[in-house]
């Protein structure tokens, strides 16, 4: 087996490699620095053996000497090792001493580069390192050499000297005195600085200034420090997005949320995931569709839960409704259906029941059959609705959600009122995050809701409900939060 020395890129999950990513996907160990995201760590799978090896500031988990000895035995016992490391392992990552450490010790490994900081933060703060106009070369360098060596390397004088773009890794707490010697060196005093804190991160933060300020300006680690006269250039879009800076709950059950937070987090957001419910199956026989005249599903949880227990074990196709009509409650749900080869007869304008209750059509005979394919647990507007008006109408419960076990953190950070917003896309989502979370905090965070029936929800319940998606969709959902808390 190998020991793979991975490049988690600077923090941007986005960023790291497919090798990297189908790498961590097989590992049987991961051994991982102190990543700042907890979505490359959700990429292995769920039995993996998971080792943290991070530093912070008068901690440590390993020590690199205990590290090498983890990959060395997790190695020698003929498991797939993942080195996980922030930025580039040879770029300031110590990936050297790993590998040297692995061939000492005859245990295969493979080098798999990553995006390194030095590059990545700048370009998130919109600073190119080289420019034909400004920069045709760039140098990277420490600010904190191993204080064991006992002698320096960095010849900050002589790097003033060689021009172009100096980008300056782990350096925020003494950037003041090597500002003094960059300018002993023969940079002006007002050659442009900028700083980024946390680059490609949601928390990211960037502080502009001149080498005779920089030492002043508040830089805080881990920084990226930019110095040359590209850092002049204001190329901001990563902070510029709408929602940069903003940290928001979705509520929705694990198996629903990728989609709004792959949005919010293109948008900018810092997105904090606490479902409040999960989805679970329940058994059901189907009955003969052929003795109802309409299918109706009422959420994309029903349509997979319908196709996919249906028939169980091969689950059913669209061939079990070729001669039925089919009604979707809204546009989300019809793209499951068709997702299933199947083109759905009828949507409404509106995407609440009351609303499909409407646009529904008179019955062609008295006693024409409706399945209703929905949760355990449901309003009964469109039952009753159809059987007033002369329809047979039987529930079939395909699913059912209960409440969801909470991440402590991401549920103090509610409770601690730390979150800007927070989302609602049904009823049953406010119902359990209520049970879940309890009082929040004051001031509370701005609720944002789906839809008239889930605000409803929400104010019985005591919350004050700050905006409501005026078409109730995933996108109407995330262009009201645009519209509330963007710039």
């Amino acid at each position: 087996m190998t020991v793979y020395l991975v490049g988690a890129g600077p923090g941007d999950p986005g960023l790291l490699t497919r090798r990297g990513a189908a790498l961590l996907a097989r590992a049987d160990v991961v051994v991982h620095d102190r990543l700042g995201t907890a979505d490359l760590l959700d990429l292995a799978r769920p039995d993996a053996e998971m080792i943290s090896a991070g530093k912070a500031p008068g901690r440590v988990d390993l020590t690199q000497d205990e590290i090498n000895a983890v990959l060395v035995e997790r190695g020698r016992a003929g498991l797939e090792v993942v080195r996980l490391k922030g930025g580039d392992p040879f770029v300031f990552g110590r990936g050297g001493e790993e590998a040297e450490a692995l061939a000492a010790a005859g245990v295969a490994f493979e080098i798999v580069p990553g995006i390194t900081s030095a590059i990545g933060a700048p370009a998130y703060a919109g600073i190119p390192v080289t420019h034909r106009g400004r920069s045709t070369h760039f140098t990277v360098v420490t600010g904190n050499e191993d204080p064991t060596k006992g002698t320096t390397d960095v010849d900050w004088e002589a790097l003033a000297a060689a021009g172009g773009t100096l980008v300056i890794l782990m350096g925020a707490a003494r950037i003041a005195g090597i500002a003094e010697r960059l300018m002993a060196g023969g940079l002006a005093p007002d050659t442009p600085v900028a700083a980024v804190r946390n680059g490609t991160r949601p928390d990211q933060h960037t502080v502009r200034a001149t080498l005779a300020t920089v030492g002043t300006a508040g830089i805080g680690a881990p920084s990226a420090v930019v110095v040359g006269a590209v850092a002049g250039l204001d190329l901001t879009w990563f902070e510029r997005r709408p929602l940069f800076g903003r940290t928001i709950v979705v509520t929705r059950a694990r198996e629903q949320a990728s989609e709004l937070r792959a949005r919010l987090t293109a948008l900018g957001a810092s997105v904090l995931e606490l479902p409040s419910i999960a989805i679970e199956p329940v058994d059901f026989a189907l009955p003969e569709l052929d003795a109802y005249g309409w299918v109706v599903f009422t959420s994309v949880n029903g349509v997979h839960a319908f196709f996919d227990r249906g028939l169980a074990p091969a689950g059913l196709d669209a061939r079990a409704l070729g001669g039925v009509r089919v009604a979707a409650i809204g546009p989300g749900t019809a793209a499951a259906l068709a997702d299933r080869g199947i083109r759905v007869d009828l949507v409404p304008e509106r995407f609440v029941a009351e609303s499909l209750l409407e646009a529904f059509p008179e019955p062609a005979t008295p006693g024409v059959g409706v399945l209703l394919a929905r949760a355990e647990q449901a309003r009964d507007v469109l039952p009753e609705g159809l059987g007033t008006r002369g329809y047979t109408v039987d529930i079939l419960p395909v699913y059912k959600t209960v409440t969801a076990a909470p991440d402590p953190a991401a549920l103090a950070a509610v409770r601690e009122g730390s979150v800007d917003a927070v989302t609602f896309t049904s009823s049953s989502t406010v119902r359990n995050f209520v049970d879940l979370v309890g009082p929040l905090a004051d001031p509370a965070p701005t609720v944002v809701s789906i839809g008239p029936v889930t605000s409803d929800t929400a104010r019985e319940l005591g919350l004050t409900v700050a905006a409501e998606a005026a078409e109730h969709t995933i996108d109407g959902l995330v262009t009201t939060l645009c519209a509330l808390l963007g710039p």
